[in-house]
């Protein structure tokens, strides 16, 4: 059977671990052309970044047909709503929703002006829809959320699709979780990048993902099915 993604070119933010990191390998198992970039490469809290990767990934690749967005700044249990300073703020809001936007503009004028059927992917959370005390998360979090349909809106008429993925309790990448949090997931386990990739290949490819659009494909084992008022 031929490879899903065969002949496809991708960018992959957030790609040097984790989730993002399991996402290129597995784009690249299936046959495409993958730049991977991480901060070390491109830090998209930077102005000017986000537009300097797009136009570098089109130099690299010559056209782009996916473009993943999973980069997004560590985060911290001491930055609650309250103590948050403003440059924390500003930087989780620059690489997770302003980079999302920028690049995903560029992209998606490039896709649709050389005739690509592209895809786009974004990686958000469960949190754009549930607060934790992680004011500069979940806003960022929810807006690439409502970004994703703003592009597949405009996208759509070109056969471009755009999609995100909510995922689950994954440890790493700066999730450290409690082993006793698997107690209230359904499947009774943590997540693995894997689990995240796999559904960002089907969704990416045409044989299985061709007729969604604009969606937000949770990912979770089941834990958002636990009630937190429950003991």
């Amino acid at each position: 059977m031929d490879k899903l993604l065969a002949g496809d070119t991708a960018l992959v933010t957030g790609a040097g671990n984790g989730i993002g990191r399991g996402i290129a390998a597995a784009l690249e198992e299936e046959g495409a052309r993958v730049m991977g970039v991480d901060v070390q490469d491109f830090d998209l809290a930077k102005p000017g970044e986000a537009l300097k990767l797009a136009d570098e990934a089109m130099r690299r690749l010559g056209k782009v047909s996916i473009f993943v967005h999973a980069a997004s700044p560590k985060r911290h249990e001491v930055h609650k709503t309250l103590e948050l300073s403003e440059a924390v703020w500003r930087e989780m809001q620059e690489v997770n929703l302003n980079a999302a936007f920028l690049i995903g503009q560029k992209l998606g004028i490039h896709m649709r002006d050389n005739g690509i059927k592209g895809r786009m992917l974004v990686i958000t959370s469960l949190h754009a829809e549930s607060p934790r005390n992680l004011p500069h998360y979940s806003a960022a979090k929810a807006g690439q959320t409502m970004l994703v349909k703003e592009l597949a809106r405009a996208l759509g008429p070109h056969g471009i699709r755009v999609n995100a993925i909510a995922p689950g309790a994954i440890p790493g990448g700066g999730f450290v979780a409690d082993p006793k949090m698997a107690e209230k997931i359904a499947l009774r386990r943590f997540g693995t990048p894997a689990d995240i990739a796999g559904m960002a290949v089907a969704v990416l490819s045409e044989r299985f993902g061709a007729y969604v659009t604009g969606s937000t494909i949770v990912v979770d084992g089941g834990i958002a099915l636990h009630n937190w008022i429950d003991p």
